[in-house]
């Protein structure tokens, strides 16, 4: 009798692969479905709402920070690497968050 062997083995619901110390459970139609890290990075659902947070948040910060100069027509070079790290930061965040509150270990 082989007592070593592991019958609950979790594997990746997208790649297959066999999750061995940490996982990613996200919500795929009702059910929290174990990812990978790679998988989980990719998943849709979290990437569309990241996606709108950075636009959300990233329009206002813009506002704040460069609005004067928008609305003067002011623009400068400075503000081509700028206002996209403006959008990206808080697009990173909420994607960080995601993953972050999704993690679970094996």
């Amino acid at each position: 009798m082989v007592s070593d062997i592991r019958l609950d083995i979790k594997t990746c619901v997208r790649c297959d692969k066999v999750l061995s110390s940490s996982m990613y459970e996200l919500l795929l139609e009702k059910v929290r479905s174990p990812h990978c890290l790679p998988c989980a990075i990719q998943f849709p659902p979290m990437l569309k709402r990241s996606f709108v947070i950075g636009l959300i948040v990233g329009t206002m910060l813009t506002g704040i920070n460069q609005g004067d100069l928008l609305y003067s027509g002011n623009l400068q070079s400075g503000m081509a690497w700028k206002i996209p790290m403006t959008y990206a930061v808080p697009f990173i965040v909420a994607t960080v968050g995601g993953l972050l509150n999704a993690r679970t270990s094996v």
